[in-house]
């Protein structure tokens, strides 16, 4: 595993995954100056064991509610995706269908026409969320997550230096939580993984992996699915889901997490269901308000830039292809219509 990890192909193409779409930024570009030598040079860190993983840039967003990301720096960001190329495969082979969050071929438009599907078969669904999850994830449990599938030592100490390098990112982010048989250190623990790493996102996947597998075994029907925390589990029997609601909470204590268990409770699908930047119903999708005033503004201001010279024609038609797409994933024809034509796009150009 570590033979391939450090190999000149695979770093060559975790290189051209990080730099896909960034190659005008500077730090891309000067990583570019010197590409084979920067990439020999990375090898021979990895290699000779005295790779340090740097700092990160930090900044929030508000989409709709605060997040903080921490972009590391790009030479770090090859390494993440070096790492991640190899053992996602190992991966694929223990992870469940249901999961639809940062895997290849799934994604979040195949996540809505499949909660989609679910909320016409079944009379009741049950939504969870698990509170604060990336601040919450404890590098304890992950590392022992990782030992039952990677059985590298040195893949398993680079997971660890990466592990290492975000554990304070988050620290502001996250409000302690006693979760029953703590002591008085588990204050000290280290968690949380920066939100924006190529790891983080597919790590998320590894620590509910177990979650996901207790799902299967529970709901005979396997009417459920996952994104990234976001939970949702359907049945024709509000008692069979707060079953399920009250083994997941004892469950995910042992994974140092909680829920949100106020707003957990079963639901009929006919009140609809917010996931994914949209509200779902048995028979039609809805894009939820924010989602659209945010995405008419960003497309706005791009449309301005456009107009002074501050952005190409291909950014903004790549932007706007890009929100056509995710909102035509509900019934939105009407909506669409009417931004297009503020925009002074025909309808017709727009599809």
């Amino acid at each position: 595993m570590w033979e391939e990890l450090v190999s000149i192909e695979n770093l060559f193409n975790a290189y051209k995954k990080a730099s896909k779409g960034r190659r005008s930024r500077l730090d891309v570009a000067t990583f570019d100056f010197d590409l084979e030598g920067n990439i020999f040079s990375l090898r021979d860190e990895l290699v000779n064991g005295t790779y340090q993983h740097g700092s990160y840039h930090s900044f929030s967003i508000h989409d709709p509610k605060r997040r903080l990301i921490s972009a590391a720096n790009f030479k770090d960001r090859i390494v993440h995706h070096a790492l991640v190329s190899i053992l996602e495969p190992e991966y694929e082979k223990i992870f469940l269908p249901n999961s639809f969050a940062n895997r290849i071929g799934k994604g979040t438009h195949k996540a809505l026409k499949t909660c989609s599907s679910m909320m016409r078969r079944f009379e009741y669904y049950l939504f969870m969320d698990v509170t604060r999850f990336f601040p919450s994830i404890d590098h304890q449990k992950l590392i022992e997550l990782l030992v039952e599938v990677v059985n590298d030592e040195k893949t398993l100490q680079l997971c660890t230096t990466i592990l290492k390098s975000g554990e304070k990112v988050l620290e502001s982010e996250y409000d302690m939580v006693w979760i029953p048989g703590y002591d008085l250190f588990a204050i000290n623990r280290r968690r949380g993984l920066p939100i924006g790493n190529m790891t983080s996102q597919f790590w998320a996947n590894v620590y509910l992996n177990p979650l996901d597998h207790l799902l299967k075994t529970e709901i005979i029907s396997q009417a459920w699915l996952r994104y990234v925390d976001d939970i949702v589990v359907f049945s024709t029997s509000k008692k069979d889901l707060n079953c399920v609601r009250e083994k997941t909470i004892d469950f995910l204590s042992d994974l140092r997490m909680t829920i949100h268990e106020g707003s957990a409770q079963p639901t009929p699908t006919s009140q609809g269901l917010t996931f994914l930047g949209f509200r779902l119903f048995p028979d039609y999708i809805r894009l939820k308000r924010k989602k659209l005033v945010n995405g008419y503004r960003k497309l706005k201001g791009s449309y301005q830039r456009l107009r002074e010279n501050r952005c190409t024609q291909d950014h903004y038609t790549n932007q706007l292809k890009g929100w056509l797409s995710h909102v035509r994933q509900g019934n939105t024809w009407q909506l669409r219509r009417t931004v297009l034509q503020k925009l002074g796009i025909s309808a017709t150009q727009g599809e």
